[in-house]
């Protein structure tokens, strides 16, 4: 086994807390499924927010997902670059896996789409 950093990415309609921490569940759920991780071979989470979301900690999410309550998780900010995608939920998750670099399956999911378009399958 290695370690392997998983990327992912969503979008909210508006900055309410219930959206923030559907769309993390949803977000986080998916990266872990289609990459076969369970939550034993997680090091740790690392979650971003454009500053436009301040409702509540994308992290919440993640610790109560079944199985996850011992997972290493931190929220930070992205940096404010004007014209960037707003309402932006970002994830890193680094993982002990046996999957190939090449064969990681990178999440985005809603308008985030956009943000690396060259990993749509």
């Amino acid at each position: 086994m290695t370690v392997r950093g998983l990327r992912g990415a969503t979008t909210v309609e508006r900055d309410e807390e219930q959206t923030v921490l559907q769309a993390t569940e949803a977000l986080v759920s998916e990266m872990a499924e289609v990459n076969g991780i369970d939550p034993q071979d997680i090091i740790s989470v690392l979650l971003s927010t454009t500053t436009d979301i301040k409702s509540t900690f994308p992290a919440k999410a993640v610790r109560m997902i079944e199985g996850w309550k011992y997972v290493p998780v931190m929220c930070t900010n992205e940096i404010d670059v004007p014209g960037s995608l707003p309402l932006c939920i970002r994830v890193l998750m680094h993982v002990n896996s046996d999957i190939a670099q090449q064969d990681v399956k990178h999440i985005y999911q809603n308008e985030a789409v956009k943000l690396r378009p060259d990993l749509q399958q």
